[in-house]
């Protein structure tokens, strides 16, 4: 009886230990509170101040100009955290996207040339579901947002360097209606 206990607790430890190694780290929290990592990304998000949106009237229900606001989302090597740089023009996009319901977008997930096919194409979608869930913390209707992801299939620069491989770890934020 006691071996049949030692095995069950011996087994359920490994299968926790198992777990928590091939989970990801969470990028939002359930009290949606705004933190941020060492390397400078967001990895929790909650409803912003709207500080930093362009456009004139740009407050709560006024008009946002989504033609100068950043449509590129960079990411760190192998996260998809939301980098602190892309939270202004997040919300911006989020403001113009609640307040313009027949408005939607497409976020297209990327990755760089490292890891394989498979690796690549889930750290694509990670990094467009991120970006799709600030963008719905921040008021967007799910309906409004489709994610896909590429990969490593379409990169915008070719190279193996640092500064082009981090030039393809992106989220492309295209309107398909306005």
């Amino acid at each position: 009886m006691r071996v049949s206990s030692a095995a069950k607790a011996i087994s359920l430890a490994l299968s926790v230990v198992w777990v928590v190694g091939c989970s990801s780290p969470s990028t939002l929290t359930e009290d949606g509170d705004l933190s941020s990592s060492a390397n400078g990304s967001a990895t929790t998000y909650g409803a912003g101040s709207g500080a930093g949106m362009s456009g004139s009237g740009s407050g709560m229900g006024g008009s946002v100009d989504v033609a100068n606001l950043q449509t590129v989302f960079y990411f760190d090597f192998d996260t998809s955290s939301v980098r602190n740089d892309s939270i202004a023009d997040l919300e911006a996009h989020a403001q113009y996207l609640s307040t313009h319901p027949q408005a939607s977008v497409r976020l297209e997930g990327h990755a760089d040339e490292r890891g394989t096919r498979e690796y690549n194409m889930a750290l694509g979608e990670r990094r467009a579901q991120a970006v799709e869930r600030f963008l719905a913390v921040n008021g967007v209707n799910g309906s409004q947002v489709e994610s896909i992801s590429f990969g490593e299939e379409k990169p915008a620069v070719m190279g193996s360097g640092e500064d082009s491989l981090s030039q393809n770890r992106r989220v492309e934020l295209k309107y398909v209606a306005r």
